[in-house]
């Protein structure tokens, strides 16, 4: 079997589309023999397995996931310093050639939840300079060594594989315990997700159920099973089809008593399907109003601090890790995934804030826009302070008058 390692390098943008996805991300590989499995310290082999419990194929958890990912996509990339500055604008707009930034984000973000696990790959051009980043499924993935280096190796769909150098990549994990590298899996959800299909399914068949059995007929005589399937055509057809325009219902001796049965519509157990959705919001951190859009400044920024905050955070670091040398990342060069929280606050929140902080020089005119979500204007960038304001230790003489002359 080949084994694929080495730099990742891209396509010209020109020649995209006519390659494959592998040779997009792959490209200029040489054939390596991979050595050994590379090992822990406790002897462990690791290897990415995922959990097959359809965690994104129930309509609760893909809302609760899809929810995460959208407000992940809003995050706004920013480098600080002056290395690798020409990456922003592209990482703003377009961090690789199938995917704008909210699609990166999302992705990115969906197969976190999904999997707990989620890598990201670097892409460069034909040069060797680094142009974007791309997210990859972990599934089918492997750390192996060879020649004494480590890398993650993939196994694609047709049977191929390709890898990079590990320390290259970006690992982003949650509920990280069993594992050095890898995120646990969500076996622990198992249980409240066959409970949800369940309650699905007795919900399909109740409804069917209700909807198909509309009389009860007691036979007066004694039948063959053939011809009680007979009399009960007859009788469907003879009364209860769109060709009885009367109304009523005839039926002769054979029947000694013919009973309507009400339908009830079915209605799910309140208690359950609450404690249902508890198991699945208390594991994805989010709530019903999260969930249905219906959250105000407070809910929102709970749910920013508990969940979309530490994303940001922790791709704030992935990706800075990636991207900048230990000398660049020691003078300040930064990666960071910033959101704007105030563009959910009520309209008091945000008129005290901008006023409060424009007042004090600490926030500029199109700062202002910003939260208001409004359109940058021209000599935005200027601070103004009022010129009421003094230093403490200037008071007392701004408060000595001048002497009286008579």
């Amino acid at each position: 079997m080949k084994r694929w390692a080495n730099c990742l390098r891209t396509q010209h943008r020109k020649g995209v589309s006519t390659t494959s996805l592998k040779d997009y991300i792959f490209k200029n590989k040489k054939q390596v023999a991979i050595d050994t499995y590379f090992k822990m310290l406790n002897g462990y082999s690791p290897v990415f397995t995922t959990y097959e419990g359809g965690l994104y194929e129930m309509d609760l958890t893909r809302a609760a996931v899809q929810r995460f990912a959208s407000h992940c996509s809003k995050l706004k990339p920013e480098i600080t310093g002056t290395a690798k500055k020409y990456l922003e604008k592209t990482l703003q707009f377009k961090p690789n050639y199938f995917m704008d930034t909210t699609k990166f984000l999302s992705r990115l973000a969906t197969i976190l939840e999904v999997d707990n696990t989620a890598f990201i790959i670097p892409v460069e051009d034909g040069y060797g300079r680094l142009v974007g980043l791309y997210p990859l499924l972990p599934q089918r993935c492997e750390i192996v060594e060879a020649a004494g280096v480590v890398y993650l190796r993939y196994s694609f769909e047709n049977g191929e594989h390709a890898a990079i150098e590990f320390d290259r990549v970006g690992i982003m994990t949650q509920y990280q315990y069993s594992n050095d590298l890898f995120g646990d899996d969500n076996k622990t959800l198992r249980p409240t997700m066959q409970l949800l299909h369940t309650q699905n399914e007795g919900i399909i068949n109740a409804v069917k159920n209700s909807a198909n059995i509309r009389f009860l007929a007691k036979v007066a005589n004694m039948l063959k099973p053939e011809d009680i399937k007979k009399e009960r055509e007859r009788f469907t057809e003879d009364n209860l089809s769109a060709d009885n325009k009367s109304g009523m219902i005839i039926y002769d001796n054979k029947f000694t008593e013919l009973k309507q049965v009400e339908s009830k519509p079915y209605t799910v157990n309140a208690l359950q399907m609450q404690q249902i959705n508890e198991n699945v919001f208390i594991h994805f951190g989010t709530n019903m109003d999260i969930v249905t859009n219906k959250y105000d400044e407070n809910t929102f920024n709970a749910y920013y601090e508990g969940k979309i905050e530490p994303f940001a955070v922790q791709l704030s670091l992935v990706t800075s890790n990636m991207l900048f040398t230990q000398r660049e990342l020691s003078v300040g060069n930064m990666l960071t995934w910033t959101a704007n929280r105030l563009q959910y606050a009520s309209n008091s929140t945000k008129l005290q804030v901008s006023t409060q902080l424009f007042d004090r020089g600490l926030l500029n005119r199109n700062g202002v826009m910003d939260i208001w979500n409004m359109a940058h204007v021209e000599d935005g960038e200027k601070y103004y302070i009022r010129k009421e304001y003094t230093e403490v230790s200037e008071l007392d003489k701004h408060n000595k008058q001048p002497p009286v002359t008579v």
